[in-house]
């Protein structure tokens, strides 16, 4: 019998946090869920009133972010299980894009997320037990043309992810980044924000990708609901990985670009070690 848990979901409103939050109420535990308005937040308190609770939150502010941590665990219990999903996509030509447009999306996907992590970290320290999983992005892993921003995000928190947890293993918390390849969600959608075309010579590059892009929202790959069910195997394992893809699209696309850069590695490999001192010491590894 899997005990119940209570975990704490940012951005439940739609999409695959959605879908988390949802399962996991399905399978008896008690969701704390993150959402931006007071429909949204009444919609998911209907869900299983008394373990659906929201809490209506800009993750964007820290002072915010730790604030509703802190009450949670004060007023609902130990949060348990932590899956900081909240963010959005930007899809752009790199020059079209805007500074504003790059710190808007860092404070969503990047900032937003590890003031999430922070504020639950010491309660788990505390106690010696929880699970942090972060929402990244095969676009954490690999690149395309025409979503630099969203995927540099991505490989940000990919690294804080993994780095935090090679610092926590021994104090019993688990780390997982989620990778998802493309879910049917309505990321492409309202969740995604578009710069605005001005540069012609990207339109050989740029046009049929988000034309295609477009064309394929509502027909995505994935499945959310496989996608939650992947979750709560993951959170009931002994030793979770560090990376899980979600989706045979991301299995594919990630073991193909990493392919590629092994190989441009090995190709340059005589180059690269032509830069050592003779008498130098190894790092560890």
């Amino acid at each position: 019998m899997t005990s119940t848990k209570t975990f704490l979901i940012t951005g439940v409103s739609s999409g695959l946090g959605q879908a988390f939050a949802v399962k996991a109420l399905e399978a008896g535990h008690t969701v704390v869920g993150t959402v931006r308005t007071p429909a949204d937040a009444e919609a998911f308190a209907a869900l299983a009133p008394g373990r659906s609770l929201a809490r209506t939150l800009d993750i964007t502010d820290d002072d915010a972010v730790f604030r509703t941590v802190d009450e949670i665990e004060a007023t609902v219990g130990p949060i348990e299980i932590v899956i900081a999903n909240a963010g959005y996509g930007h899809e752009g030509v790199f020059e079209e894009s805007t500074m504003a447009e790059l710190r808007a999306q860092f404070a969503a996907n990047v900032f937003g997320a590890v003031a999430t992590v922070k504020a639950v970290l010491p309660y788990m320290r505390g106690r010696g037990r929880g699970h942090i999983l972060g929402v990244t992005s095969m676009g954490g892993l690999i690149t395309v043309p025409g979503t630099s921003f969203y995927q540099g995000s991505k490989f940000a928190l990919e690294g804080l992810l993994e780095t935090l947890g090679k610092e926590v293993a021994h104090l019993g918390i688990h780390v997982t980044a989620v990778e998802p390849g493309s879910f049917r969600t309505d990321w492409a959608g309202r969740s995604m924000t578009r710069t605005e075309r001005s540069i012609p010579d990207y339109d050989e590059v740029m046009n049929p990708i988000r034309e295609r892009r477009i064309a394929a929202s509502g027909n995505q790959l994935g499945d959310p609901e496989q996608a939650a069910v992947a979750i709560l195997k993951i959170i009931e394992v002994p030793d979770p990985p560090a990376h899980l893809l979600l989706g045979s699209d991301a299995l594919r696309l990630v073991t193909n670009g990493r392919a590629a850069v092994d190989r441009e590695f090995q190709e340059w490999s005589e180059l690269t070690r032509s830069t050592d001192f003779a008498d130098g010491a190894q790092l560890p590894g």
